[in-house]
């Protein structure tokens, strides 16, 4: 039987080394709203009912003051904490790391209150309403083993400030679906030209590429299938206290294994997020003028 809930999950529990501050809860809209505000209220009219914030300890109170009052009789609303021990399995023991495990753990924390097909997104990026609506358009028709990546184009999601870390979709199989999707930590623009710095060398990448920012539609047996891929990602990185496990690695190998496929689907057509401070500005800039050009109301929540 299908389940019809539609869930978004709000990874929030990053640290913003770059950033200086907890980015997740600093104010950007006009009354203080959070990047999170908007994304909350894109997800719930285009169908979304049941929000899944994953936090650190430090914040969990405060982003439940700021949070329940708002999606009260709107939906139904959890608080997972992402503890650097959650979902490492018993055997390895204590593990001395003060950097959480990434984004699929983020994630995995969302394992038993989701129980049907759900988005991924990160608290500090704005995805744009035609991105929640996609994935509640694909999730109508999507088979069991189907899951989504928002596509956005490389040209369009990267930062004046400093490099950018992005999954990039470098190649699709011979029906469109996503073949390798790589985790490139370091992308930066020289000389009008998009680079991304690995360790091999400075390597150019097409402006047209397919990204993904981090906006997922999963079906829920994807939780089962990556506690069990990071269970065997944590015995190999016992004593690498800087591995995290990423959601682009944990699709690839998802792909790699031949376990389901991954459709990019449209809807990326507006992001923008906060890396570094000097992006707060800008940031700030560009919610005024949708709300000035009436894509949401001034006061959010009202």
């Amino acid at each position: 039987m299908k389940n019809n809930q539609l869930s978004l999950l709000v990874m929030a529990a990053g640290m913003g080394s770059r950033y200086g501050g907890i980015k997740q809860i600093d104010g950007f809209g006009p009354n203080g709203e959070t990047i999170m505000d908007y994304s909350l209220f894109d997800a719930l009219r285009a169908g979304f009912d049941n929000i899944v914030f994953v936090v650190r300890d430090e914040i969990k109170e405060t982003v439940k003051d700021m949070f329940l009052p708002k999606l009260k009789g709107k939906a139904s609303v959890h608080f997972e904490v992402q503890s650097l021990d959650r979902f490492v399995p018993s055997k390895f023991g204590k593990i001395e790391r003060k950097k959480p495990w990434g984004t699929t753990h983020a994630m995995l924390c969302g394992k038993e209150v989701i129980k049907g097909p759900f988005a991924v997104i990160n608290a500090d990026d704005f995805y744009g309403r035609e991105s929640f609506a996609s994935l509640a358009h694909f999730f109508k028709t999507a088979p069991a083993n189907h899951h989504a990546m928002v596509g956005y184009t490389l040209k369009n999601v990267l930062s004046e400030h400093g490099s950018v870390s992005r999954g990039v979709a470098e190649e699709r199989d011979l029906e469109g679906y996503l073949k390798k999707l790589s985790e490139l930590t370091k992308i930066v623009v020289e000389n009008g030209k998009i680079i991304t710095k690995e360790e091999s060398g400075d390597r150019e990448l097409s402006p047209e590429l397919p990204v993904s920012m981090n906006c997922w539609g999963f079906q829920s047996g994807i939780f089962d299938l990556s506690e069990r891929m990071f269970a065997e990602f944590v015995e190999k990185n016992l004593h690498n206290t800087s591995a995290e496990f990423y959601i682009a690695l944990m699709v690839s190998e998802l792909i790699k294994q031949k376990l389901g496929k991954v459709n990019i689907i449209g809807g990326g057509t507006t992001w923008f997020g906060v890396t570094y401070k000097e992006d707060k500005e800008e940031v700030s800039g560009k919610i005024r003028a949708l709300v000035n050009a009436g894509e949401y109301p001034k006061a959010l929540w009202k």
